[in-house]
């Protein structure tokens, strides 16, 4: 197996992962201000970190699918995965009736790089199935579930700057 499939995805998934990081949290404030549930929030710090904490999942996973010729599970999930998120996109933006973060290079983007990546595994003689499709979603969904609350709590501990400086300070 080449090079070409993983790192046509790594590369679709960095660049629409890049306009999901900008967008995340003004399309969490739409969310918010429709639901009234506060806890939606989303910062640009945690978007950027929970990006960022994604990334090394899909890293590893290409790195896996370069080292085993396309023959890791992992890769196969995240490959098929990803090809599946992007109807992802554009379901919650219809049903959200605009756009949502990470749509706008869902199509352009991250669809060619999975496309590129199943046709390698194709011309390999590994195709992807449905299996790793189900393997796919079953990984990532709850990843960036992980990603998203592991963000949260990472920005939540206190550093050097905030830390009480005598004792009976109170952190707020």
């Amino acid at each position: 197996m080449s090079w070409k499939g993983p790192i046509a995805l790594f590369a679709a998934w960095v660049i629409h992962d890049i306009e999901e990081a900008f967008a995340f949290p003004a399309t969490s404030d739409r969310l918010v201000n429709r639901t009234g549930i506060k806890q939606l929030r989303i910062t640009p710090h945690q978007s950027w970190m929970a990006v960022a904490l994604m990334g090394t999942l899909v890293a590893a996973a290409c790195g896996c699918g370069v080292r085993t010729s396309g023959k890791s599970k992992m890769y196969r999930a995240v490959a098929a995965g990803l090809e599946a998120h992007v109807a992802s996109h554009l379901i919650v933006s219809i049903a959200q009736r605009g756009y949502t973060a990470g749509v706008a290079s869902a199509l352009p983007v991250m669809l060619p790089g999975a496309l590129v990546a199943r046709h390698e595994l194709y011309r390999d003689g590994v195709s992807l199935q449905f299996r790793d499709t189900v393997n796919g979603v079953a990984l990532l969904l709850p990843a960036a579930l992980v990603c998203h609350v592991v963000a949260r709590l990472v920005r939540r501990v206190p550093t050097a700057t905030n830390w009480p400086q005598r004792q009976g300070d109170r952190l707020t």
